[in-house]
């Protein structure tokens, strides 16, 4: 069932979706988290992977809701949300073969608040549209979900057709584009800096006047893509198309050089700049007139 549904005159600006694998009873205090692998797809496109730890975790207000190991507010996922509907799914692999329980819940987020009558006292909330699903498992546990997200920006490829295969051809070209996105890491950077424009909370005027790049790139910084053998294309049943590594991510520079740049600042920076510019996997589309795109 979809969802999306908002208070009277409230318009929905997020949705958020919570994920805890745990042993425990959630009448008590606290649960513990059981240790393991989280990973989130939306539409397909994986978005999110965490390593989850075993911790003591807090269980929440008289709804009894586990602390979340794993949050996803969808609307700072970025483009691969499509203005209406969507799908979410959430995969876990524990890494012990022993009982356990899972909880997955969700919630809108909407511009105004309302208030509930809950046993004669009232409840002030900007969320609507709740719900939860638990899950007793072993082994691996997945949970889908399909929601609607009209806050999303629609983005001329989200109407470009889905890609069903990728050819040698295609991947060809997608080598050249990784080639291509790795040599542009060279003073002055003005490839590097345009792709920066179309990323949130960056103040681009503040990086280029630190010169987090040209540090990096003055203690030796560079960034090589990996080769055909080592690449992986995932298609998803949508035009976006997942170039990835198969172990690792997908542009690895020297962590020696990046050591060697001066200031704890400069390095978040510098560091901050270029996990933007190359992230651990590869978002791209095949345009109408036959090329590739990178839309990450």
């Amino acid at each position: 069932m979809l969802f999306g549904a908002c208070v009277a005159n409230a318009d929905v600006i997020n949705v958020e979706f919570k994920f805890t694998p745990f042993t425990g009873d959630t009448q008590a205090d606290h649960v513990e988290s059981v240790p393991g692998k989280a990973k989130v797809f939306i539409n397909n496109i994986p978005v999110a992977e965490r390593d989850i730890e075993k911790q003591e975790l807090p269980v929440l207000f008289d709804e009894r809701e586990v602390s979340p190991s794993v949050w996803i507010p969808v609307a700072s996922i970025g483009p691969v949300v499509r203005k209406g509907k969507n799908s979410i799914r959430i995969e876990f692999e524990p890494s012990q073969s022993t009982p356990y329980n899972a909880q997955f819940s969700w919630a809108s987020v909407t511009d105004q608040s309302s208030e509930k009558n809950e046993g004669g006292s009232f409840k002030s909330t900007n969320q609507t549209g709740e719900g939860k699903e638990d899950k007793k498992a072993t082994g691996r546990v997945l949970f889908e979900r399909e929601f609607v997200a009209d806050f999303a920006t629609d983005q001329v490829w989200h109407h470009y057709p889905a890609v069903a295969s990728v050819s040698d051809e295609d991947k060809q070209a997608l080598v050249g584009l990784l080639k291509d996105r790795a040599e542009a890491f060279k003073p002055k950077f003005a490839d590097l800096y345009r792709l920066l424009e179309s990323k949130p909370g960056i103040n681009l005027a503040e990086a280029r006047n630190a010169k987090c790049l040209d540090k990096a790139y003055a203690a030796g910084v560079r960034m090589s893509p990996p080769s055909p053998a080592e690449l992986e294309f995932v298609t998803t049943n949508h035009p976006e198309v997942v170039v990835k590594r198969k172990d690792g991510p997908l542009f690895q520079p020297d962590k020696a050089a990046f050591n060697k740049i001066k200031g704890d600042e400069m390095q978040m920076c510098a560091g901050v700049l270029l996990s933007l510019i190359y992230p651990p996997q590869l978002i791209v589309v095949h345009k109408p007139e036959g090329s590739w795109e990178a839309v990450d």
